[in-house]
């Protein structure tokens, strides 16, 4: 860490509480940046297209939301275990063997308050100072975050728009090595939308199991986000010699829409969903209890929903998509998955905005589609993947075609 001099005093000693070093492992975001922007343009009175927020525009079911209500009403306001009610886990272990073809048993699972912590608690589990996670990019940048946080190293395994975002099995032996200690694996995804078909995630496993040091952490969270004849898989179901050292994560926020209500879930061997639990006992209190209460119902209650949630997206996805074929510069592919897209950029870089500003990166475009001409979205800097912008279709129709329009009309304009 780097003090800084006013804080030395004349005999060359602090003279002021210093601040963690590990802070200095984190860079500003990207993501806050452009959030920011956007929030004092929606201030000024600015009429914003907004694909920024990874967040289902629809509302909490009603049968999952009464589920809520009810366990407030019958006093259900308290602690619970620290691990997750037994209702809730009961309701977890048969959503494993239902969706996932998984076995658990209920001190293999655990419940948080959101798959996002979930994941630093576990890293913090698993990893010493030094070690090494290998983390496919584009992603989500809490991945690689949750291993900074813990002293960890995350080694990028990139994949690019030619590869559809999907690193190969090749790449994946490559990137491992003996300070290897994890692996990674987000489908779909976060931020692309692409997906691994069962054969793919069979091939990544079978380099997998010639590394029997080696933790898998499998990001689940957009499962039921899938479209047309894809088929989701997880790895732990696709290679069960692998079982015994992943940890399968999940929650309830992005199929069910229910970012709000803040739980998240994981099966894994006992030994390391232990482990997690002894980092919960000094860092975490149980989740809350009427939230639980409603996940037990989210899950166990109907899922017709669900399917229609997903035509939505996929609809919103083909609006999206064929409208940016009409941009010059930009690129997309079609995900199978998720609510994003992850256009490429690169064909707009080095030319001039109509204010005679050049737009050296992928930055410069978002912040000038974000300036001049009233659209959100995040760039791709933010995800590993420079060159590139990640835009959520979680919004209206309505508003999906007249951002899309914004954009095609931006790009066509600069010269």
């Amino acid at each position: 860490m780097t003090l800084n001099p006013s804080v030395i005093d004349d005999d060359n000693q602090i003279v002021e509480p210093q601040l963690s070093g590990i802070l200095d492992r984190f860079t500003p975001s990207a993501i806050a940046r452009i959030f920011d922007q956007a929030v004092r343009l929606k201030e000024a009175g600015h009429d914003l297209a907004d694909f920024s927020t990874g967040e289902p525009d629809f509302d909490t079911p009603d049968h999952i939301k009464e589920a809520g209500k009810k366990a407030i009403d019958a006093g259900d306001t308290k602690y619970t275990a620290l691990v997750g009610t037994s209702a809730l886990k009961g309701a977890i272990q048969n959503k494993f063997k239902r969706d996932n073809d998984l076995d658990y048993t209920l001190d293999e699972i655990i419940v948080s308050s959101g798959a996002k912590p979930l994941l630093a608690y576990a890293f913090m589990t698993m990893l010493d100072p030094g070690d090494e996670v290998v983390v496919p990019a584009p992603c989500w940048p809490s991945h690689p975050g949750a291993v900074n946080l813990v002293g960890g190293t995350p080694v990028f395994v990139h994949s690019g728009i030619e590869q559809d975002f999907k690193i190969t099995p090749a790449q994946l032996e490559a990137a491992i090595g003996p300070k290897t200690k994890a692996v990674i694996l987000c489908s779909p995804s976060n931020p692309t939308g692409s997906a691994y078909r069962q054969d793919e995630i069979r091939a990544l496993a079978d380099v997998l199991l010639r590394h029997e040091h080696v933790w898998i952490l499998t990001d689940d969270l957009y499962e039921h986000i899938v479209f047309g004849n894809f088929s989701f898989s997880t790895i732990a179901a696709v290679e069960p010699r692998l079982k015994d050292r992943t940890l399968t994560v999940n929650g309830v926020s992005k199929a069910y829409a229910m970012t709000g209500w803040r739980i998240g879930f994981a099966g894994g061997p006992k030994r390391l969903i232990s482990g997690i639990a002894k980092v919960f006992s000094q860092s975490f209190g149980s989740s809350p209890a009427m939230s639980q209460a409603a996940a037990v119902e989210a899950l166990e209650g109907r899922q017709d929903f669900l399917p229609e949630y997903a035509k939505a997206y996929e609809r919103r996805r083909d609006i999206a998509i064929d409208g940016l074929a009409d941009a010059p510069g930009l690129k997309c592919n079609r995900p199978e998955g998720a609510f994003y897209l992850f256009p490429w950029c690169e064909g707009v870089i080095g030319k001039n905005t109509q204010k005679g500003k050049t737009i050296e990166n992928a930055v410069d475009f978002v912040e000038h589609l974000l300036e001049d001409w009233g659209v959100v979205v995040v760039p791709g800097e933010a995800f590993e993947a420079p060159g590139y912008f990640r835009m959520s279709i979680a919004v209206s129709d309505d508003t999906l075609r007249k951002g899309v329009g914004r954009i095609v009309d931006a790009c066509k304009a600069l010269q």
